[in-house]
């Protein structure tokens, strides 16, 4: 049977993910199930300090879900699809190490969703991205109700939704929505050399980083600094931060434990 999603281990500590099911890499049950078991293999493996995803082909990074499956989930659709959904994207979002999306292809409904539950986004240019599960009369689902406010604001949030707007690369990217814009054919190596410079930073500190930003929205003015203080604590205990102490004094680059020398 094909492999719906694959995964490349590279010498740097870079890990390729890849959604394997052309030409739209549909999100159906079994592709989920997949993603979920390669992102908890990845997020165990102490030699992986970031992570790549993509979609194979060019036509989509993905197009969200195989409508072919409602029917036969409409009776427990929350419970078989959204719920699992939702906690893969979740587990891709706390992952302990970055996580970036290569999106050589559109990214519609699921697939945009997908994408916005990784740390980074880096968008070819001849690439559309866009919830329009309005025209289903739906609405996304699976994250992006709360995170795409978190990018873009509500205003911008509410009118993308709402209306089922179709982003170009270039507005994606002047709103927040993407990090970067990739000259075509680019996304992927952009975001593999993104990748191998996130290798080299201090993985803790990374891990660190994610928690307090996830935890911002939720949080007062005082718990965000009470977290911060905490999680400074920690920090400064570590082998890294002592060799980036260490690093800045002798004037040079530091080398963080298991980062790439390169």
């Amino acid at each position: 049977m094909q492999e719906l999603v694959l995964s490349e281990r590279r010498p740097d500590g870079v890990a390729i993910v890849t959604l394997n099911n052309p030409p739209l890499n549909l999100q159906t049950l079994g592709l989920m199930r997949e993603l979920e078991r390669a992102i908890m293999e990845l997020d165990g493996d102490d030699g992986i300090r970031a992570v790549v995803l993509t979609g194979a082909g060019t036509r989509a990074f993905s197009a969200g879900s195989d409508v072919k499956e409602f029917p036969a989930l409409r009776k427990n659709f929350v419970e078989e699809k959204l719920r699992r959904e939702n906690a893969v994207f979740s587990r891709i979002e706390n992952m302990k190490k970055p996580v970036i999306a290569a999106i050589c292809g559109a990214a519609m409904g699921g697939g945009c969703e997908l994408a916005l539950a990784c740390d980074f986004r880096v968008i070819d240019e001849t690439v559309k991205i866009g919830l329009p599960e309005i025209n289903l009369g739906s609405f996304p689902g699976s994250g992006g109700l709360s995170r795409l406010p978190k990018l873009v604001g509500y205003t911008k949030a509410m009118e993308l939704m709402c209306l089922g707007t179709v982003l170009d690369a270039g507005e994606a990217r002047r709103i927040g929505l993407v990090n970067s814009v990739s000259a075509q054919g680019r996304a992927l190596s952009d975001a593999c050399e993104l990748a191998h410079r996130l290798s080299r930073q201090a993985l803790c500190a990374i891990r660190y980083i994610k928690q307090a930003v996830h935890a911002a929205s939720t949080q007062t003015s005082a718990e965000a600094v009470e977290l911060s203080l905490r999680l400074s604590e920690k920090i400064f205990q570590t082998a890294d931060s002592r060799e980036g102490v260490l690093a800045f004094l002798e004037k040079r680059r530091p080398v963080f434990e298991g980062a790439p020398t390169d």
